[in-house]
């Protein structure tokens, strides 16, 4: 899904890359390790802390968690894909009388691999990194506390639910590791820029151990698939943990209009986040002037070799490249208690004494105003709406999977609880709901992997209007001298020759969040009044006013509408489709009365321009949609939707300490 901003990022760990990189790198705190220098001295030197093992998979190979990662375990894991202590086997094992051969396969774990691992790093939110690099040691050990907390919630929900070993001929067979897996983590202090940014890089191995006591190698792309959950999964806890901790709450913040907020700190100053952040401004210049080649590029023929639009993916990707090319080059690293000395010095040359000495004090003073008026309650119905709907509009062509339903699940109680904790099973009830009351399963499986559970394709039950198809580039290409058109059949409009390419405003495909937040509140209003007339009223106001009140729009004096007949789906999606428009006009109405001054408006930026444009859109595409609708609801194998019963409703409960148990032993 485009637009997510993360605060995970995952990479391939090759046995070439792990000498050349991470053991000169990576686990010396991202500075530059000397040839010949122990790997302690140079941790020592740079005052960063040593690795540690982590994972339920610690034990099978002798190893223990929290145990210090020595240079000679990390090159026979990581670079070599064999056992952490192969050096020490293949030793011993000919003293005992076994030949170097049989050694050499007693230190190995299965069959080697050009993959030897995954990098997963894992970054708390900005606010988080202010409080932790400008509070106290208090304040700043919770936070590492929470951090690490959610890094472990993470690799537990990797080993149980993501986590596949395939085996046989062409990896037609899968099964979970039988004893965990194993990982090493490796803290970090800064950024490039040398601004703060605590971060930690868990080194994750491929091997594992199938039932049967054979090595195999985790399916690499089930992580890469994952990534979004298994990052919104960070980003909830970390918050959450952290939130708890300190007495603080968590708000929306945009960081760019038309894009899903981010969850923040409230009440920490956002001039400070852009105090952080120095590269920002770099990235967008840089990442105008792509904008630019990329609309205007050609081939060797002349023809246009991209659209002359730039879609959400395209962007993406052009953000990334940005962000290579304005990469500085890294600095020596240097102690925490040394960089948080400066960095408090900087900030209180940039901000004053007052502000950063009162950062916390601000912060729960907001988390007071905000824990005050929302409610620690979750609707599991009103959630399964959201998800379901801002899913639908935010994948290309409304076809979406249960790990897209995940990842919106985790989005939607960090936005709802707003920092605090709750059950760790409730995301997936959210996503089960869904599925059984309004998604509709579309599979045609050709492949054994599509008749798998977690590749099973659905799209919604409601009418929604599908996205505007990519159209294709025109045949001639426009001259890079003239504007390139906003709408690709359009002439181009001339550009001023004294003008440079970043002083024009590219062409851009506008924004799906902004459309999926009106398609939430249009479904949630029509299931709202259906339901008044059967006991159910989808009352937002008693439930999740407080906390979203900009996605919520519902009306207490909504006319019922009578019983029909349970067994008319297509009759029924045909009156919801009908009365899109007249619901449209609701919400508009509804958002209207928010636009006083409010964090949760504000944040979200709805206009009254911009709804009128998302009005249309839902207008205009009325009748495609009913006709996709039709064609899937006379399906013999479509699920019948779950009625919605009034013990639906699931009350928030405190998180009880213990190890997680994965979904499966926890239902």
């Amino acid at each position: 899904m485009c637009g997510v901003v993360s605060m995970m990022d995952i990479a391939k760990i090759t046995a070439g890359q792990m000498y050349r990189y991470y053991m000169c790198r990576v686990v010396v705190g991202d500075g530059r390790r000397p040839a010949r220098t122990p790997l302690r001295e140079v941790q020592e030197e740079a005052g960063v802390p040593a690795g540690r093992w982590m994972g339920r998979g610690l034990a099978v190979l002798g190893l223990v968690a929290g145990e210090e990662v020595t240079e000679a375990q990390l090159r026979s894991l990581f670079g070599e894909g064999r056992h952490p202590y192969a050096e020490r086997i293949e030793a011993d094992r000919p003293a005992a009388g076994q030949t170097p051969a049989a050694a050499r396969r007693a230190g190995a774990l299965g069959r080697r691999v050009k993959v030897t691992g995954v990098d997963l790093v894992f970054r708390p939110q900005p606010t988080l990194n202010l409080l932790w690099a400008l509070g106290d040691d208090k304040t700043r050990e919770a936070i590492e506390a929470a951090h690490e907390r959610a890094v472990e919630r993470v690799l537990t929900w990797i080993e149980d639910d993501v986590a596949v070993i395939r085996f046989g001929a062409g990896g037609v067979y899968r099964t979970r590791p039988a004893h965990g897996l194993v990982a090493a983590r490796f803290r970090h202090y800064e950024a490039r820029s040398g601004m703060p940014l605590l971060h930690d890089h868990l080194l994750l191995s491929v091997k594992a151990q199938r039932l049967d006591g054979t090595w195999g190698s985790v399916h690499t792309e089930a992580l890469y698939e994952t990534a979004v959950a298994a990052s919104a999964l960070y980003n909830e806890v970390v918050m959450a943990e952290a939130c708890e901790a300190l007495g603080l709450a968590s708000e929306p913040r945009t960081v760019t209009a038309g894009r899903r907020p981010v969850m923040d700190v409230a009440g920490v100053p956002h001039e400070l986040i852009g105090w952080t952040a120095r590269r920002s401004e770099q990235i967008a210049a840089c990442l105008e002037e792509l904008e630019h080649e990329y609309v205007t590029a050609v081939d060797g023929d002349g023809k246009p070799r991209f659209l002359p639009v730039v879609s959400e993916r395209a962007r993406a990707k052009l953000n990334r490249i940005a962000a290579k090319m304005t990469r500085p080059p890294k600095q020596r690293a240097r102690p925490l208690a040394q960089l948080r000395a400066w960095w408090k010095a900087s900030a209180i040359l940039n901000f004053g004494v007052e502000l950063i000495d009162s950062l916390l004090e601000r912060a729960r003073a907001a988390a007071a105003a905000i824990r005050s008026r929302v409610a620690a309650v979750v609707d599991v119905a009103l959630a399964a709406v959201d998800v379901t709907a801002m899913v639908f509009v935010m994948n290309g062509g409304g076809r979406f999977h249960r790990r897209h339903l995940l990842a919106e699940a985790r989005r939607h109680l960090a936005l709802v609880l707003r920092g605090r904790r709750r059950d760790p099973c409730l995301d997936e009830h959210i996503v089960d709901a869904a599925l059984a009351a309004y998604c509709l399963d579309i599979s045609e499986p050709k492949t054994l992997r599509g008749r798998m559970s977690q590749y099973r394709l659905y799209t919604a039950r409601w009418a929604l209007p599908d996205l505007e198809p990519a159209r294709r580039p025109p045949a001639t290409v426009p001259d890079p001298d003239r504007q390139a058109p906003a709408d690709p059949g359009a002439p181009a409009a001339h550009r001023p020759p004294h003008q440079e390419p970043g002083q024009w405003q590219t062409p851009r495909v506008p924004l799906r969040y902004d459309r999926a937040v009106l398609a939430g509140a249009v479904v949630r209003e029509k299931l709202r009044t259906a339901t008044a007339g059967r006991g159910r009223v989808y009352d937002a106001a008693a439930h999740q006013q407080a906390a979203m009140p900009e996605q919520l729009l519902t009306h207490r004096d909504a006319d019922t509408v009578p019983d029909r007949p349970e067994n008319e789906p297509t009759e029924r999606l045909r009156r919801l489709q009908d009365a899109f428009t007249e619901a449209a006009d609701r919400a508009h109405t509804a958002l209207r009365a928010l636009e006083e001054p409010s964090t949760d408006v504000e944040a979200l930026n709805l206009t009254a321009e911009r709804l009128r444009r998302l009005q249309d859109a839902f207008t205009k595409a009325a009748d495609r949609a009913r006709t996709t609708m039709d064609r899937y609801a006379d399906r013999e194998d479509a699920p019948a939707p779950r009625k919605v019963r009034e013990d639906d409703q699931r009350v928030h409960r405190r998180e009880q300490p213990g190890p997680h148990q994965g979904r499966g032993a926890s239902r």
